[in-house]
């Protein structure tokens, strides 16, 4: 029987809701708070965004994550699309600031 590789990360994963069954989220615990995170694939995405990591764009066509923090669930205002790396990578750099 094949050994199965287990997750060991505490964040639970679950079905986006409101989205059709499509794309998946979880709960994330960082020093810089509890967040939800879903994760978008590139064949979802229509629009452009701009990613407050690295004040690039995101065009439309690219796979990304969805952040907003765990305590407001289901407040659109507070939800920003972001590059998977530099989410991943925020706790490491500051956050640029558009002037």
């Amino acid at each position: 029987m094949p050994r199965r590789n287990r997750d060991r990360r505490a964040n639970r994963a679950e079905p986006a809701r409101g989205l059709g069954g499509v794309g998946w989220q979880e709960t994330e615990s960082g020093p810089d708070g509890e967040w939800v995170v879903r994760k978008v694939a590139g064949t979802m995405t229509t629009k452009q965004y701009r990613c407050p990591g690295c004040d690039h764009e995101i065009r439309p066509g690219t796979p990304h994550v969805v952040v907003w923090p765990a305590d407001e669930l289901g407040t659109v205002a507070d939800r920003r699309h972001w590059h998977q790396g530099c989410w991943d990578a925020r706790t490491r750099r500051h956050r640029t600031r558009r002037h």
